[in-house]
């Protein structure tokens, strides 16, 4: 979907409906706005049930401060105002109130972002806003001074967070990326000590790999296009499930010889549609298209492993705890996850574009799914089910063992009932 082409009407709905249904907001919290180039400001409602919003009930600004729309514009429409006064740049604001935001809020910390690299290349480092009544013209100003410092996202103190972006889609995006931020480390203070990336870590990350050759592909056979749709099923499916993000997530499929499937860069997951994947053929690109960073990560694994047929990276928040704390996710405690999964190897983070051979090296028929530090969980598999499969089973558990902490000490089956698995589950 062109979601640029929407009518701001129509993205204020689309963005506002996927924020409620994903818990980041209330029934009646939360307000985002679009300014347009010639002055005119569209916000959502005040008042109103956020989660049936109509995009008949998005109200309009106009240059002059004429209102126009069935209800009053949101309370917080000040700040939005100060925040556009305050930065050409923004043409989109999101404010939300996330019930892990709202832990840091209230505990007045800010979420380190720097967990990921690819959390920081989406938010960048958070600014934090003091207090004020909400609806106020002190909170606008408060708000739009710390924009003003050039933070693209801010903690609200006591009371939420505010995005913003050159367009409504990436300021939900950043809203949605600190969201699984503040989530990832609420869960991993249940392990330990966080591990933040360097600065020298996180540069790694933000220069481009060099861009693949391209070709023009043929026409596509009835395997192909099939793969494809079944790529999209599975990403949409990973997304609602929160395994990955709008901005996070890759997913792959083995065509043929030295020629594979794999999601775009830079394109919405919860929007990717069949024409959207990309066709690696004889280490090319399908010309016109953009793939994943992790390309050339996935062919290395397919040549080295002419079983799989799948792999998918997420960042699902329950198994990333693990990998930011860098401490291992023992399959053992519960015998179905063994069984699909055997054992979760930590790799070290930095090796999906240094050196992808060892990663493909730590992938083995006892290991089909590995936890990379700060970084992501890899899952593979012989079909798009299984590698899908292993990537719930591998969050479930990490869940599972995450909440058993606040129960008391973990207690994992014995070798023998780990020996009968491995036979009777050959």
């Amino acid at each position: 979907m062109r979601f640029e082409l929407l009518h701001p009407r129509e993205q204020l709905v689309h963005i506002m409906d996927r924020i409620y249904r994903y818990g980041l907001t209330t029934t009646s919290g939360g307000n985002l706005s679009v300014l347009e180039e010639d002055g005119t400001l569209w916000i959502t409602p005040s008042a109103v049930d956020k989660g049936s919003l109509r995009p008949t009930d998005i109200m309009r600004i106009d240059p002059d401060g004429s209102v126009a729309g069935p209800h009053q514009p949101s309370s917080e429409l000040p700040f939005h105002q100060m925040i556009y006064a305050r930065r050409p740049d923004v043409r989109a604001i999101v404010h939300a109130h996330s019930p892990y935001l709202m832990s840091f809020s209230i505990a007045r910390r800010i979420p380190d972002t720097r967990i990921i690299p690819q959390a920081h290349h989406v938010c960048g480092m958070v600014g934090y806003a003091p207090y004020a009544l909400p609806g106020s013209p002190q909170l606008g100003e408060v708000i739009a001074d710390t924009f003003a410092q050039g933070y693209d996202v801010v903690l609200l103190e006591n009371h939420g967070v505010v995005t913003v972006g050159p367009d409504l889609l990436t300021a939900f995006q950043r809203l949605e990326t600190l969201d699984f931020c503040a989530k990832t480390q609420i869960m991993a203070g249940r392990l330990g000590p966080l591990f933040i990336l360097t600065d020298e870590q996180i540069a790694r990350f933000e220069a481009p790999p060099p861009p693949l050759p391209t070709f023009t592909p043929a026409r596509p056979s009835s395997r192909e296009r099939e793969l494809r749709a079944e790529i999209c099923r599975f990403v949409h499916r990973a997304y609602e499930q929160r395994l990955m993000t709008s901005t996070e997530g890759t997913m792959s499929a083995r065509l043929g010889q030295d020629a594979f499937l794999i999601t775009p860069y830079g394109i919405d997951r919860r929007y990717i549609d069949v024409e959207d994947i990309v066709l690696i053929q004889d280490g090319r690109a399908e010309e016109g298209k953009r793939p994943s960073r992790a390309v050339n990560l996935h062919r290395r694994i397919y040549a080295d492993h002419p079983d799989i047929a799948c792999i998918v990276t997420a960042q699902s928040p329950h198994a990333m705890a693990f990998a930011v704390t860098r401490r291992p996710l023992d399959t053992t405690t519960i015998p179905e996850s063994y069984v699909v999964l055997r054992r979760v190897p930590l790799v070290p983070h930095g090796r999906v574009y240094l050196a992808p051979e060892t990663i493909s090296a730590a992938i083995t028929p006892q290991s089909p799914t590995l936890l990379i530090e700060n970084d992501t969980v890899l899952a593979t598999g012989k079909s798009i089910h299984q590698a899908f499969d292993r990537l719930e089973v591998v969050d479930f558990t990490a869940m599972a063992v995450l909440n058993a902490l606040a129960i008391g000490p973990i207690i994992p089956i014995g070798e023998r009932e780990i020996s009968e698995l491995e036979q009777h589950f050959a």
